[in-house]
């Protein structure tokens, strides 16, 4: 089964907490804090798997969490780093941010990786927070929590040459004849259900990979038939053979079918119309009438298209001066990565932390929120009940500029500032 798009939920670990301990031991009684740090989270990682060819693994497995971050614990001991995650995707595979549909990576050569979510860093413990003046922390970090997210893959495969054109046009025949692929061949629409590919190796010439993309009608690029789900796989392909019916056996004119496939691609993707194509004027065994091949040829050659080829796949005549010419253009076509625009890339949001403001009564007060991770995190490792502790949050906001934000957003006096559950009265 073929299967190129797949939809996953990945998360990476929680960094572990800080220790809050003292060293107690016999005749050291106040022997001071000794709290280690926690461990970081795993990372969920994608890495590029050249034995895969589809994305068929994540039909069933949609879901990937990384191992947490070990916590601290006394004596200054370090919790363990949590296990990265490693996720083995085809080459080919474009990363989409599932909520903004922006590419986040394009892994397209053999070994590459992307680091789709980032473990949390691990809290400190009370051992890093003890100074001169405050030599008995009884506060410690606690870890980050790691990222999470909805990512969409989308496979497209990598070949040099991509054979286009309507159903039942013999492209899986001449894909058959020219190379080692066997898809299935039948004399009826829409036999090929999922592209294929083939390695062309002819004598004389430089071996390419050419891919069987299942047949295009009209109307593909707004997703009328089978089309839409497989033009993305031409994409990357450096040249395209066109291949028409030039029999007509099934009443179809075959310049109006050249014409509407590349209408079709200048619909869906600029760039594929104006890709280098070698037209192949196939089932030429059963053309009759050699005007209707010379007046077709006529035709595409004052659109530009001087390549024309007349075949047959299934008798193999004009096959190999196809394969050739094919290989001689792609020896002049460098090789391109997928171009991404500003606008389609993706770029994470920094939402550690956010401000509203909520006007309160007639007294003219007002309520300055503070919200994200950050203060979550903060909080956590804050006893409001402990002098220490809350001499260290207020340090925090100061060093983090939080205090200096909200002077520029306005607060004054006796102004609410407000952290989850938790409140104080401003003052300057």
């Amino acid at each position: 089964m073929f299967i190129d798009t797949a939809k996953l939920f990945v998360k990476s670990g929680d960094g572990g907490n800080g220790a809050i301990s003292f060293r107690r031991e016999k005749y050291i009684p106040l022997g001071g804090p000794d709290g280690g740090d926690g461990g970081r989270g795993g990372d969920v990682i994608l890495v590029v798997e050249p034995q895969l060819t589809t994305l068929l693994d994540f039909k069933y497995t949609r879901k990937f969490i990384a191992e947490k971050g070990a916590n601290g614990a006394g004596q200054k001991c370090y919790g363990k780093d949590g296990e990265d995650l490693y996720v083995k995707v085809p080459m080919g595979t474009v990363v989409r941010d599932f909520e903004t549909n922006k590419i986040m990576a394009d892994l397209s050569h053999p070994g590459d990786k992307y680091v789709v979510c980032k473990g949390g860093k691990g809290g400190k413990g009370n051992t890093k927070f003890a100074t001169p003046t405050r030599q008995a922390p009884s506060f410690a970090e606690p870890g980050m929590p790691g990222e999470e997210r909805t990512i969409t893959l989308e496979l497209k495969l990598l070949a040099d040459v991509g054979l286009l054109g309507f159903p039942n046009v013999g492209k899986s025949t001449l894909l058959s004849v020219v190379s080692k692929a066997r898809p299935k061949i039948a004399n009826y629409h829409f036999t090929t259900i999922r592209p294929n590919l083939g390695v062309v190796s002819v004598p004389g010439i430089q071996p390419f990979v050419m891919a069987d993309i299942p047949g295009i009608i009209e109307g593909a690029a707004e997703g009328v038939g089978l089309g839409i789900a497989f033009l993305r796989h031409i994409e990357r392909t450096r040249l395209l053979i066109h291949v028409v019916d030039i029999s007509g056996i099934e009443g179809r004119d075959p310049f109006e079918d050249f014409l509407k496939i590349n209408e079709e691609l200048k619909k869906y993707n600029v760039k594929l119309w104006d890709r280098p194509q070698i037209i192949a004027a196939n089932k030429s065994d059963m053309l009759f009438d050699e005007e209707v091949f010379e007046d077709f040829k006529k035709k595409v050659s004052e659109l530009g298209f001087t390549k024309v080829f007349k075949i047959s796949a299934a008798t193999n005549q004009g096959l190999e001066e196809l394969m050739k010419e094919a290989a001689e253009m792609l020896s002049h076509i460098p090789v391109q990565e997928l171009e991404i625009s500003e606008e389609e890339r993706f770029v994470p949001e920094d939402k550690k932390f956010t401000y509203t403001i909520q006007e309160l009564n007639e007294d003219g007060l007002k309520v300055f929120f503070i919200e994200g991770t950050f203060v979550d995190r903060l909080l956590l490792a804050v006893n409001v009940n402990d002098p220490d502790s809350l001499k260290y949050f207020h340090k925090v906001l100061r060093n983090k500029g939080i205090l200096d934000e909200l002077k520029e957003m306005g607060i004054e006096d006796g102004d609410t500032v407000r952290l989850n559950d938790f409140e104080f009265e401003f003052m300057l």
